[in-house]
């Protein structure tokens, strides 16, 4: 069988097709469900981001192609489309590129550490879905090491820099004054709260918390002394607010054009900065056609991110080189694996010979034969039948000059330390 990680991400598929691809949780388990159906599909886990959608999975030899197949069916794109900017790995290939993603060397932030915990919930999806066997169970606990140790030993994780610092990183060359502003944050998970945080300390005091579940926004509400407020309830916040940043896993867009348009004529056309975080986006594109928006999404923080990068590199070099030796502890550990279930299927062979070879002398046994004389067949018939197939074998190496099979046999068949009596 054949590890296979197959994905697009920020690099090779624009958000356009990234939100078309994503995987919302509402999804997530019917995916598995029918992933793990999929003829030669083994074992699967899912990796859905608003940066990457990601599968892992353990296949035969043509899994790329039905893997593929199957996403473009479940998504309903075409496989041209998805192929073009699709990418894949396989065996060594698509566990290095695991460890690199869990420890952030491949997010759009170098370094970037929720995309670790991401990675943590898309393990436990796939156990709850039965979608993890001994393979993928072990190359993830393994990556899991391996990005505590990368984490530990190197300063990738130092003063952490997110997509949503990014984006207050933004805001702030818009608005001199952050105190004199109001936030309105769409959503209440792990990125709107990290938002929160960055700008309470950039200096923002006003800020409101829209979630689809009031509770939970009341709870974000109360550690950053914020309005709450459900999702109904934008249209109004919106002509409050002057920055307005967006990330929930909603399907569909929260925000539209009509309801920005009415917001800026109660602001008698004041400007709001819009930064929409969220795959599948949260804020129709057409918002940001209107002159006194400016919208951004994901894609277009990449200055902010490629400063940061700059100023991590030494540290992901060392991150690297810790993967390197991860990825070969995990090599190692595979081969000797596949060699113990080689040494299994052989020693079974055997014991059938054997199991064979005893029951015809017990049966010569019990009809009186002469012990000594059914030993002696024993031993005779028992030495032919394990040494038949090696030795065939052999002379058609020997045959076809196949020198490596021969040495390889000459290493594993002879004992160097025997002498001749």
């Amino acid at each position: 069988m054949t590890l296979l990680a197959l994905g697009i991400n920020h690099r090779t598929a624009n958000i356009a097709v990234r939100e078309r691809v994503a995987f919302t949780p509402a999804q997530l388990e019917t995916a598995l469900t029918e992933l793990r159906h999929v003829p030669q599909v083994q074992e699967a886990a899912v990796l859905s981001t608003c940066n990457r959608t990601e599968l892992y999975c353990v296949t035969g030899p043509s899994g790329e192609r039905v893997i593929l197949d199957w996403l473009s069916r479940f998504h309903g794109l075409s496989q041209d489309e998805l192929s073009a900017c699709a990418y894949h790995y396989l065996d060594g290939d698509a566990a290095r590129h695991l460890m690199r993603v869990a420890v952030g060397l491949d997010s759009m932030v170098l370094g970037e550490p929720q995309i670790l915990g991401q990675l943590k919930d898309a393990y436990q999806a796939a156990r709850r879905t039965s979608g993890l066997g001994g393979e993928l169970e072990r190359l993830f606990q393994h990556t899991f090491a391996v990005a505590k140790q990368v984490r530990t030993r190197t300063g990738i994780g130092q003063n952490p820099v997110s997509v949503a610092y990014a984006a207050v990183s933004l805001a702030s060359r818009i608005f001199d004054d952050f105190s004199r502003s109001r936030a309105l944050l769409i959503g209440a998970g792990e990125t709107i709260e990290l938002v929160a945080r960055h700008l309470r300390e950039a200096g923002v005091r006003n800020m409101i918390v829209a979630n689809r579940t009031r509770e939970r926004a009341d709870l974000l509400a109360r550690d950053f002394s914020a309005e709450a407020i459900s999702l109904n309830e934008i249209p109004d916040a919106l002509a409050r607010s002057d920055i307005v940043i967006s990330s929930t896993a909603s399907p569909l867009p929260i925000l539209g054009k009509g309801m920005a348009e009415r917001a800026l004529k109660k602001r008698r056309h004041r400007p709001i900065f819009m930064v929409d975080i969220a795959v599948p986006r949260d804020i129709e594109p057409e918002v940001g056609d209107l002159d006194d928006v400016f919208l951004y999404t994901v894609d277009d923080l990449n200055e902010v991110i490629d400063e940061n990068r700059r100023h991590r590199q030494v540290a992901a070099d060392q991150a690297e080189s810790l993967i390197e030796h991860g990825v070969s502890a995990w090599q190692h550990e595979r081969r000797i694996r596949g060699g113990g279930e080689l040494i299994r299927r052989y020693r079974d062979q055997a014991s059938e010979l054997r199991e064979h070879s005893e029951r015809q002398a017990l049966a010569r046994l019990a009809r009186g034969e002469d012990p000594e004389e059914v030993v002696r067949l024993l031993a005779h018939q028992l030495t032919n039948r394990l040494l038949h197939r090696p030795t065939v074998a052999l002379r058609e190496a020997s045959g076809r000059e196949r020198r490596d099979l021969l040495s390889a046999a000459e290493a594993l068949l002879l004992d160097s330390t025997s002498t001749k009596s």
